[in-house]
């Protein structure tokens, strides 16, 4: 069955030591797509730099709500010339992060948010949306770009809120935190999503899915994430694999397999 981690951030420090002989090793394990995401200019850089070197892998060019402080035209220029590159399929990682205190502020963010996203629209790119503890902003300002689609990744809002993205044509990324004894709100947000709609993504070198849980993360965890959607939506693991697999070529639709 065919594996498609839609947010893995392969360029990140964690991976260092072995990237090569990881990145190698992910087509036996059934990863045949992933998607490297960027937080600022040098990453959607190395990102780029992984893809074009590496089958299989893709990366989205963008600048992180944790990372975007001083970031001006010059970033913003350089995105868009990133964005033009053939394995770059998505705008990001963008969006909204509430989180940490000392971000930067607020209506910084949404500045970069809605210049990120007036991007995508131009360019006609989907996007990946980073968002923490932001989710009324976060939903109105994606409801400012109605011509905009893309994946909020990592889910954390509320059932409400993942049924208001998908009457929009929004998609929503499941995580290695649905296996968590205390992942409640994850089956009742899986219970409003069509199968159509669901993306699987590991958040790599982050948030490694029970039974790996404190452990660095990688693509290779995917099937845990899976099993537990599979379970939940009453279909097999086979089948959500491939399904979450023509989900993700829908969405990155750059992608030519």
């Amino acid at each position: 069955m065919p594996l498609f981690d839609t947010h893995a951030h392969y360029q990140d420090n964690a991976f260092r030591r072995d990237r090569e002989e990881l990145l190698a090793a992910l087509s036996a394990a059934g990863v045949q797509a992933v998607v490297i995401p960027g937080v600022d200019v040098e990453s959607s850089r190395e990102a780029l730099a992984l893809a074009e070197t590496h089958q299989g892998l893709y990366a989205a060019a963008g600048i992180h709500p944790e990372d975007c402080a001083g970031c001006g035209d010059g970033d913003f220029a350089a995105i868009r010339d990133l964005c033009a590159r053939e394995k770059v399929v998505a705008v990001g990682e963008i969006g909204l992060d509430y989180y940490w205190k000392e971000n930067p502020p607020k209506e910084f963010q949404q500045e970069v948010f809605r210049r990120q996203l007036a991007l995508a629209r131009e360019l006609d790119l989907p996007v990946s949306v980073h968002d923490r503890e932001a989710h009324g902003d976060s939903l109105e300002i994606v409801r400012e770009f109605p011509g905009v689609r893309g994946v909020f990744h990592c889910f954390s809002g509320s059932p409400e809120m993942a049924e208001e993205l998908i009457k929009r044509g929004w998609y929503l990324g499941f995580d290695g935190p649905i296996t968590y004894k205390n992942a409640k709100r994850a089956p009742e947000v899986a219970a409003v999503t069509p199968l159509d709609r669901i993306l699987v993504e590991t958040d790599a070198p982050y948030l490694s899915p029970v039974p790996n849980r404190g452990k660095r993360n990688d693509s290779r965890n995917l099937p845990y994430i899976v099993e537990k959607l599979a379970e939940w939506k009453g279909v097999s693991p086979e089948e959500m694999a491939q399904i979450t697999w023509e989900n993700g070529l829908r969405l990155f639709n750059r992608i030519k397999l």
